[in-house]
């Protein structure tokens, strides 16, 4: 089993930056892509950015260029570092894993463990 917890999460001003952080435990060498997904009240969850087993990326477009996703393989950290915040980026962050799936992929249906979330709320 693998357990995921975020960190991070805050109140910001627009055009501010956060870091979120997702630690890995458990049966860590069994994940596979991993992923960022937000929901805001009243929306459908929305993958934000993804990196997959072997290190290939990919973004929702209304974050490339502002939102960076990484990951420290030693720690089993997932972090996704944003800058230049707006207002509709107020939503609840989870980070997911496909346990097995080896590629990037922005699809929930893909992601198999979920942390519990945290809260970005930018207020302008």
């Amino acid at each position: 089993q693998v357990q995921l917890v975020e960190s991070g999460g805050g109140a910001v001003q627009a055009g501010g930056s956060l870091r979120l952080s997702c630690a890995a435990s458990g049966d860590t060498a069994s994940t596979g892509c991993m992923g960022w997904f937000r929901q805001a009240p009243g929306k459908e969850r929305e993958g934000v950015a993804t990196i997959g087993r072997y290190g290939d990326i990919a973004y929702t477009d209304s974050v490339t260029g502002r939102f960076t996703i990484s990951k420290d393989n030693a720690k089993n950290i997932l972090y996704l570092q944003m800058n230049s915040l707006k207002p509709e980026d107020t939503a609840i962050y989870y980070c997911a894993t496909g346990i097995r799936r080896w590629a990037p992929t922005l699809r929930s249906s893909d992601y198999t463990v979920w942390g519990q979330g945290t809260q970005v709320t930018v207020f302008s």
